[in-house]
């Protein structure tokens, strides 16, 4: 069993214990629940650059990426930087994260974040709503064709926008629905977590222009958004790159700076 195998399993078991805990109705009773959103992929077709900046402690792969600033500090700092989106990993387990991260970074910041999460079910779509998620991410490799619709329209529903990722041509053609805003290729293969951009450049001309493109994870260097640009991506989610640094955000404006010029 692959760890994505895992953590899918591990996700199943903790979304069942916590509906038997949280009732829908607590959750559609917050605060934010009403509040408006942000359009995270309107920013991006309008930026000359389109980094989504990642808080992230850990991974599997990785172990402990920074665990030494805090929520308010990462994400305030990345939207002074100039930054499109921030995804927030949410997964305690394997990435050390949870929703009150999101709802920290909701009450610092005025730009769109993302709910990094291995989404399977409603419910966490609308928990994603209630702590102040505007995008929900969508795995292929781990969803069926009618799942994907079903989440991603239901989503939608919440006026929340859908980032799906896709990390090879299968995952791709099963995928590709009107209830999609934005479809992401990640370059790190979620089973070895080997890491090639090549997947990113191999898919581009396979996804649709309705949808705004998106490369993910792997992306270290101002030459590798440059050249991904030339595949028509139009957005970056990087995470280790800034966080790993003694400053997330002033080391995300000074690689935007790098990527304008």
């Amino acid at each position: 069993m692959n760890i994505l195998d895992k953590i899918i399993i591990d996700k199943r078991r903790e979304v069942k214990l916590k509906k038997s805990i949280i009732p829908v109705s607590q959750l559609e009773a917050s605060v934010l629940f009403n509040s408006r959103t942000y359009s995270m992929s309107k920013l991006i077709k309008n930026s000359p650059v389109g980094i989504i900046a990642e808080h992230k402690r850990r991974s599997p792969s990785k172990d402990i990426i920074n665990n030494n600033h805090s929520v308010e500090d990462v994400v305030i700092g990345y939207q002074n930087a100039g930054v499109c989106g921030i995804s927030v990993l949410t997964d305690g387990k394997y990435f050390g994260g949870s929703l009150d991260d999101l709802l920290l970074a909701k009450a610092a910041v005025n730009i769109p974040l993302l709910r990094k999460e291995f989404i399977v079910d409603e419910y966490q779509i609308l928990e994603a709503k209630a702590h102040g998620a505007d995008v929900i991410l969508l795995i292929a490799s781990v969803l069926t064709r009618e799942e994907i619709k079903n989440l991603s329209e239901f989503g939608q529903s919440l006026c929340l926008e859908i980032l799906l990722e896709v990390h090879n041509l299968e995952e791709l053609e099963k995928s590709i629905l009107p209830s999609l805003d934005m479809i992401g290729v990640n370059n790190r293969n979620l089973k070895t977590f080997e890491v090639n951009l090549d997947y990113s450049k191999q898919l581009a001309s396979k996804i649709p222009d309705d949808f705004v493109k998106i490369s993910e994870s792997g992306i270290s260097s101002v030459e590798a958004v440059k050249e991904l640009q030339k595949y028509g991506y139009k957005g970056f989610l990087m995470g280790e790159h800034f966080m790993k640094t003694k400053n997330p955000g002033a080391a995300t404006a000074d690689f935007i700076k790098k990527v304008i010029l």
